[in-house]
């Protein structure tokens, strides 16, 4: 849990540097906002670890999301408006480098898939785009918006 704390940190320390470089809002007005983000990541990490049965941490870390900025929670216009001061590309960059260099660590075991990775990816990234776009049209004609 330390590990991911320093980690979860870090990130939130680059973004914060990320909003005010790219979007020019001072680190003093978005640290609210990627303290509360902070928190609600631990807190689905904690409800993820002490579950009796496996289920995967984002689930919960966006339950919780959910739950905190729902009408129905205390406070839930202030954690909009904190968490609204964070450009979602400022957050986006540090993520996705994370998630770069541990994909570079795993590149052997990628090397081994080869080329069939590559097309299972392309099928599951089309369909996934076709049946989304598929049920958005669906919706949108029961609306009779089209």
């Amino acid at each position: 849990m330390k590990d991911r704390l320093l980690i979860i940190s870090l990130i939130g320390l680059i973004a914060v540097i990320g909003n005010w470089i790219g979007f020019k809002v001072s680190p003093i007005e978005a640290l609210p906002g990627i303290i509360v983000i902070i928190a609600i990541t631990l807190a689905g990490w904690g409800i993820a670890a002490i579950l009796p049965f496996k289920s995967p941490a984002v689930v919960w870390i966006s339950l919780v999301a959910l739950i905190v900025t729902s009408p129905i929670f205390p406070g839930n216009a202030w954690l909009a408006e904190v968490t609204g001061k964070l450009n979602f590309m400022a957050l986006a960059t540090p993520i996705l480098a994370y998630a770069g260099l541990s994909l570079g660590k795993d590149i052997e075991s990628f090397k081994r898939l080869s080329w069939r990775i590559v097309v299972v990816s392309l099928v599951v990234y089309t369909g996934t785009f076709l049946f989304a776009a598929l049920f958005a049209e669906m919706v949108f004609r029961i609306q009779g918006k089209f």
